[in-house]
């Protein structure tokens, strides 16, 4: 059984959550305040993390960021306010994805769902294998998940490596942010495609090493982005 740490701090709010949660099978445990949610989720083992941003005491974008410096388990925060720099600051403290209030529980629901089969199929991947991409400058092997630019080791989150794993994969070809969020997040998209935009700058910031600026990975604009072809 799936265990989730809920950290809301509106009652009634994580108690329906908590509801529709263990109705289709999960384990799931609420914390009322940042501070007791970042205990919680440190001390405890748990399968994902629903993250309010508002909390009383320690703010979710805090807490996210402790969580983060020592899990790697997925966080979906939560928030009723919109603007894009929220969302680019929590993606960018390690942050998985958002939900938006008001929503419906059953959103929740298929979102805690998506992102803990994305998971698990990340972590059963530990078997040894030679399958790699080589692009220039670049060397992805698949299946360690291991990543390399002029020989040099650079380490990527996992939806990090899944985005530019598969726009290797597919050298010349465009891809629309839409395209890249179903298949990278796993889900519809039709929530913020600033996630996308936020994870593309981040690996572009990663393999700009040795003072070189990476420049495999294009923009085109109003349109999405694609990896050159060597």
């Amino acid at each position: 059984m799936k265990r989730i740490l809920i950290v809301e701090d509106e009652k009634s709010i994580s108690e329906l959550q908590k509801d529709y949660l263990e109705i289709n099978g999960f384990e799931v445990e609420t914390e009322h305040t940042g501070d007791a949610g970042l205990e919680r989720a440190l001390v405890d083992y748990f399968d994902l993390i629903v993250l309010d941003v508002m909390l009383p005491g320690m703010d979710g974008f805090t807490v996210c960021k402790k969580i983060r410096a020592h899990k790697e388990v997925p966080i979906l925060m939560v928030t009723a306010r919109v603007e894009e720099i929220d969302l680019i600051r929590g993606l960018g403290l390690g942050a998985d994805d958002y939900i938006f209030k008001p929503f419906n529980p059953n959103q929740l629901v298929a979102r805690v769902k998506a992102h803990l089969a994305r998971y698990d199929r990340l972590v059963s991947l530990n078997e040894p294998s030679n399958e790699q991409t080589i692009i220039g400058r670049l060397s992805i092997n698949h299946s360690s998940r291991k990543i390399e630019l002029d020989g040099i080791n650079v380490a990527f989150r996992a939806k990090e490596f899944d985005l530019l794993a598969f726009l290797a994969l597919h050298p010349g070809q465009v891809f629309t942010k839409i395209h890249l969020y179903e298949r990278i997040w796993g889900m519809d998209a039709a929530s913020d495609h600033t996630t996308v935009t936020v994870h593309i700058k981040k690996i572009r910031d990663k393999l700009s090493i040795n003072g070189m600026e990476y420049d495999g990975i294009e923009t085109v604009w109003g349109v999405g982005y694609r990896f050159k072809k060597d």
